[in-house]
């Protein structure tokens, strides 16, 4: 019965603010409360005297930069992706606020004086409430440090903080300068592996993050850019020193099942491993640099056990940054043979006597077949024929 009050609570409240907003939708008036008193509706922004008093965020980043910058009793509302901690760093501190799931009808009751939201956002809610006069502020997701840095100092400009958000850009570059690799260090090749074959080259925060720890990425390497696919054949090509993944979802999902390929056995059994928390660098803030912490100590702790200086990074030849991507099953069956042929010849003869035995094994699992023998050492390579 309990249970069943509550549900019936929350059913009057959003189809309150539903007829509420359709009402004001409908006669094109300026926003009127719950029990249907005018009100004179939210303040124009060139209009609003002094810091917002009442603020309330759409987007799991924005959250986060409010609670770090935000006054008590500032921020009212965040989204309820701020309570998961998975995805969220802050997400004890979020109980304290209440939470919204980025429907119109939910924030026009809360009557904020300021909404933020990202650019990605869902779009309807911004653009109904912006046309019932409420003031959204977006944000785009921080593809650098020196976003994280723009966007802290716009937060703190936004809320009348801007000490404190100084005070957050402060604290950000002094621990990306406790992590930093030294001038000279061994740079080892790193490999992001998120589900479904998904990495990050150039142009992505997580890329800044792998820099700042002092390591290579092979996406980046390999000519890619953004989020793209990084198939599991060019990750055994590759041969990163280090595989970094996200922590997998429970219970095991499809998407995830690649991260596990037996293929990848060889490659983990000497390549180090490093789990990072999605947390930690789905948004830019200072605990970004958590991240750059943990992989930096997963360099200084593979540089120790002799790995980057005893590897022959030019034995594993690099595949090229545009191939051809299958359209049909007949297509990609195709594909995934030739890349097969691809890893065995290239791999195999191409890496040294050392080295040899790993690319061997990598084959066998990959294609299912014990790999052919490598030519002799005096016979000249495919590459050297061309």
């Amino acid at each position: 019965m309990i249970r069943g009050a509550g549900i019936a609570r929350a059913a009057v409240v959003a189809l309150t603010g539903a007829a509420a907003l359709a009402a004001v939708v409908l006669a094109g008036a300026a926003p009127v409360a719950p029990g249907l008193v005018a009100a004179s509706g939210p303040p124009a922004p060139e209009a609003a005297a002094g810091p917002p008093a009442r603020v309330v965020s759409l987007n799991l980043c924005t959250d986060q930069m409010a609670m770090l910058t935000a006054a008590p009793g500032q921020l009212h509302s965040v989204s309820f992706m701020a309570s998961d901690p998975r995805s969220s760093v802050l997400h004890e501190r979020a109980g304290a606020f209440r939470r919204n799931h980025g429907r119109a009808e939910e924030i026009f009751l809360m009557r904020p004086d300021l909404i933020l939201a990202g650019s990605f956002t869902t779009r309807e809610t911004v653009s109904m409430l912006r046309r019932l006069g409420f003031r959204v502020e977006e944000f785009a997701p921080a593809a650098s440090f020196d976003d994280i840095r723009a966007n802290l100092r716009r937060m703190g400009a936004l809320l009348g903080r801007e000490p404190q958000a100084e005070a957050l850009v402060a604290e950000l570059d002094a621990r990306l300068d406790a992590a930093r690799a030294a001038p000279g260090e061994a740079r080892p090749l790193a490999a992001l592996r998120y589900a479904n074959s998904w990495s990050s080259g150039t142009g992505t925060l997580s890329h800044e993050i792998l820099e700042a720890a002092g390591l290579r990425n092979l996406a980046a390497e390999m000519g890619l850019s953004g989020t793209a696919r990084l198939p599991l054949e060019r990750l055994v090509m590759g041969a990163p020193e280090l595989l970094v993944t996200g922590r997998p979802y429970a219970p095991p999902s499809m998407a995830e099942q690649e991260v596990r390929h037996p293929a990848l056995d060889p490659l983990l059994s000497r390549a180090a491993g490093a789990t990072i928390a999605d947390s930690r660098w789905v948004c830019g803030a200072p605990f970004t640099a958590e991240a750059v912490a943990a992989l930096a100590a997963a360099r200084r702790a593979l540089i120790a056990r002799g790995g980057p200086e005893g590897a022959d990074h030019a034995a594993f030849p690099r595949a090229e940054a545009s191939q051809p991507q299958a359209s049909t099953p007949s297509e990609a069956l195709t594909t995934a043979a030739s890349a097969a042929r691809q890893v065995t010849t290239l791999v195999l003869e191409g890496a040294s006597s050392a080295r040899r035995p790993a690319a061997q094994d990598a084959v066998a699992a990959l294609t299912g077949a014990a790999p052919p023998e490598p030519a002799p050492s005096g016979a000249p390579s495919q590459e050297a024929a061309h």
